[in-house]
């Protein structure tokens, strides 16, 4: 079982103010008029966004080009703290966003999907048909001591053990992914691949509790299926096909439950280990660090234990019988599982990191000052009175002063400076929808969720009340993550 990395907004734009500051009632910023001639100065590019911090007496004549921040005037806001980029471009002349807006991942993908239950599909990955052809040859080998008599036929009986085997899997995974929608964490997928299935829950548990029996449902559905095949064995006679099929799927499941039980991450073990020093010390980050940790030491393990046990006959088979290509293939299955676990380990602390820090993603701090314009309003005048305001983004309004539309800032580029004042900001807006609304208390991956359901480059950040409080660029959410990312924790 995993947890999915939150797909990030893409962008390249400048980050935007960090402000905790209310915007003027709409209606008033609307009937603010000229300070100055229209569009005097827009192409200065020496001039700074003022930000909080900045003496009235250094701040920007008026007619200097800026870029739109949120909020009204900087002076009437003294808590504001703007990022250190704030003031590195201006409107009219920063780049255009390079990247792509968040999209809703159509579909996850993965492999062959074979069904959708629960609403969760389920995919075989292509790494599934090499072993399940691997299960069928070893499977089939150990048929032709027991059942000489099958023939070519053990092959057909063997291919089947592989199939109801994953089946097996399959419902360990189901278990992950009905617990997981019981708690109201979304499941982005099941994939059954060659070293069993993978759950791809979309969020973390909410509580130690919740994620100590999440965890714990897939190995105790594992046991009760090997439960169930002793149970089908005992009227079956000893020898046949059905009887060797019965005990391999008992025997196999008891495998799963018992090597999902291992305390480390990323196995299910390690969630448990995860979720009881998480209720110890209150910390999850301590929890996944020392689950981690006990995964790679588990990894080392398996690297070093398990071909050392397999030359000492302890797993079932006399010593001098592995030797030769059999050492080989155990050091190489003992190679490629503590890879497995070890990679498994990493990605759960670079995840435990990411999910730290993802509260630091407030919309409210990441929002730029905007200015509300009508909708025949001169491009150029449009940026004169956001220059005037301090602010870097421009909201298009009705003249009641309700927004209509966000004008692009990559469109504003794109139109020199000596037409600007014959182009109306109305034909570089795009339309607000609902999904472009966001609430600026939204935060972490409240906040992502937000915008990968609607893509866009912008988005209107309103308050409880509905008062505007200004435009949030997806550029400026993903420029924040990376920055967080890049904190040493």
């Amino acid at each position: 079982m995993v947890v999915r990395r939150p797909d990030l907004p893409q962008g390249d734009g400048t980050t935007g103010d960090a402000g905790t500051r209310k915007t003027k009632p709409v209606q008033a910023k609307a009937a603010e008029g000229p300070k100055a001639a229209e569009g005097a100065g827009e192409g200065n590019p020496e001039a700074k966004t003022p930000d909080a911090r900045t003496p009235e007496t250094e701040r920007p004549r008026e007619g200097a080009s800026e870029s739109p921040q949120a909020h009204g005037p900087a002076e009437n806001h003294p808590q504001a703290q703007p990022h250190p980029h704030a003031g590195d471009r201006t409107l009219a002349h920063s780049d255009p966003v390079k990247g792509r807006p968040p999209r809703r991942p159509k579909d996850p993908g993965g492999g062959l999907l074979m069904g959708r239950p629960f609403g969760v599909p389920v995919y075989v990955a292509p790494s599934w048909f090499l072993v399940a052809a691997l299960i069928t040859w070893v499977f089939g080998g150990q048929l032709d001591r027991v059942l000489p008599e099958l023939g070519a036929a053990r092959y057909l009986v063997s291919l089947f053990f592989a199939v109801a085997f994953y089946a097996s899997v399959l419902v360990h995974e189901l278990a992950h992914t009905v617990a997981a929608l019981r708690f109201k964490l979304p499941v982005r997928r099941i994939q059954l691949q060659f070293f069993g299935g993978v759950s791809e829950i979309e969020k973390e548990a909410e509580t130690p509790g919740r994620e100590f029996w999440l965890a714990f449902v897939g190995p105790l559905l594992s046991l009760v299926l090997a439960g169930l095949f002793y149970l089908a064995l005992q009227p079956v006679e000893p020898g046949t096909v059905p009887g060797v099929l019965l005990a391999g799927l008992m025997i196999s499941n008891l495998i799963v439950a018992a090597f999902n039980l291992l305390p480390g991450l990323p196995l299910d073990g390690g969630r448990m280990l995860r979720a009881i020093v998480w209720k110890i010390t209150g910390r999850p980050m301590t929890g996944t660090v020392a689950a981690a940790w006990v995964g790679r030491a588990l990894a080392v393990a398996v690297l070093i234990g398990l071909p050392l046990l397999t030359q000492s006959g302890a797993l079932g088979s006399s010593a001098e019988d592995n030797v030769g290509m059999d050492t080989v293939m155990d050091a190489l299955l003992a190679a490629i599982l503590a890879a497995i676990i070890w990679t498994g380990a990493g990605n759960s602390l670079r995840m435990a990191r990411l999910r730290e820090h993802l509260p630091e993603l407030r919309a409210r701090n990441l929002t730029r000052r905007a200015v509300p314009v009508e909708s025949d309003t001169p491009l150029s005048e449009a940026l004169r009175r956001a220059n005037a305001a301090g602010a870097r983004a421009l909201v298009v309004v009705d003249p009641d002063g309700h927004p209509l539309s966000l004008v692009r800032e990559a469109a504003i580029v794109g139109v020199p400076e000596h037409r600007r004042p014959w182009v109306a900001v109305s034909g570089l807006a795009q339309d607000l929808t609902d999904g472009m609304r966001v609430s600026a208390e939204l935060a972490g991956e409240d906040l992502l969720d937000a915008l990968r359901a609607t893509p866009a480059t912008e988005y209107l950040v309103v308050e409880e009340t509905g008062e505007i409080f200004g435009v949030l660029s997806a550029a400026d959410v993903e420029r924040a993550f990376v920055k967080a990312m890049a904190r040493p924790n």
